[in-house]
C-alpha cells in the first residue's frame, strides 16, 4: 500500500464522502477496503445485497458506511436511491465509476445480442446514470472528483473484443467530455485504465467457465485489484490543483491486449 499517502493524508480524508459503484467485488471491493482504512466515509453500491451486508460488517468498524442496492442499468433506481441518501452521505466528494463487465468473446458475426446490450447498458449508460445523479451537488459547490474506471480495451481494439472495446472506448470519450464540460466548475475528472487484472472479470465474460477463465491469468503475474485501488487512492489524494486526467496501467508482462509474456 502507498504508505506515504496513508500516513500524511488520513486526517484530511476524514469527512470526505466517496461513492463507489460495483463495490462488492474486484477493484471496487479493494477500493472500498483501502478507502475505509484511510478514513473516507463510503457509499457502497452493488447488485448483491448479501455482499453489501458483508462489506458493512467488515468495514463498519473502520469508517462510516452506507450501502445502496441497485443495478446501474436501472436509471430510476439510480436516481431515486442516490437522491435519497441521508444528509451525512449526500454531499458526495468523490465518485468512483467502477461498475462494468464483459460478456462473451465472439467474432462480431456470432455476437450475442443480450451480451451486447449488457455491456453497453452497464459500461456506458450505467456510468452516465450514476454520474448524472451525483453531479448536481458537485456543480453546486464547484468541487468534486470523478474517477472513471476504463480499460486498455478503451485504448486499442483486439480480435473478438468488438463491442466490449467499443463500450470502453465510449468510457474514454465520456471521460474526456466530462473533463471539458465540468472544467468551469473546478471538478476534477480522470480515468484509470487497467490491463489484465485478476478478478471475476473473466468468469463473467466466459459465463462461469472457470477453467477457461483461469487460463487468462496463467503463466504471468497479473495485476491484483489492490494494485488498482492503490492507484485510485493516489489519484484522489493529490493536491487539488493536480488532476491525473488519464492513467494506463498494465502488468509488467503485458505490452498490449494481445501481447503478454507468459512462462508456460
Amino acid at each position: 500500500m502507498f504508505n506515504a499517502v496513508k500516513n500524511s493524508s488520513e486526517d484530511k480524508n476524514m469527512g470526505k464522502v466517496v461513492l463507489i459503484t460495483g463495490a462488492t467485488s474486484g477493484i471496487g471491493r479493494a477500493t472500498a477496503q483501502l478507502f475505509a482504512e484511510n478514513n473516507f466515509k463510503l457509499v457502497l453500491c452493488g447488485r448483491r445485497q448479501d455482499r453489501l451486508d458483508t462489506l458493512q460488517k467488515e468495514l463498519g468498524g473502520l469508517t462510516k458506511i452506507h450501502t445502496l442496492n441497485f443495478d446501474v442499468r436501472n436509471k430510476d433506481e439510480v436516481k431515486n436511491l442516490i437522491s435519497s441518501l441521508p444528509p451525512e452521505f449526500s454531499n458526495i466528494d468523490i465518485l468512483v465509476n467502477n461498475a462494468g463487465n464483459a460478456h462473451g468473446l465472439d467474432p462480431i458475426e456470432e455476437g450475442n445480442l443480450e451480451d451486447w446490450d449488457a455491456m453497453i447498458d452497464i459500461n456506458v449508460k450505467g456510468l452516465l446514470y450514476v454520474s448524472k445523479a451525483v453531479l448536481p451537488n458537485m456543480v453546486a459547490k464547484k468541487a468534486g472528483h470523478i474517477i472513471n474506471i476504463g480499460s486498455t480495451a478503451g485504448k486499442e481494439v483486439y480480435p473478438k473484443g468488438n463491442v466490449y472495446c467499443a463500450s470502453k472506448h465510449a468510457v474514454d470519450a465520456i471521460n474526456q467530455g466530462m473533463r471539458l464540460d465540468l472544467n468551469q466548475y473546478g471538478i476534477r475528472v480522470g480515468a484509470v485504465n487497467p490491463g489484465l487484472v485478476e478478478t471475476e472479470f473473466s468468469q463473467v465474460r466466459f459465463k462461469g467457465d472457470t477453467q477457461r477463465a483461469d487460463t487468462v491469468y496463467k503463466g504471468f503475474k497479473a495485476l491484483k485489484p489492490e494494485d488498482i485501488a492503490d492507484i485510485i487512492l493516489f489519484v484522489v489524494t493529490r493536491p487539488y490543483h493536480v488532476n491525473i486526467a488519464d492513467l494506463v496501467v498494465m502488468p509488467t508482462a503485458q505490452a498490449s491486449s494481445t501481447l503478454v509474456k507468459k512462462e508456460l
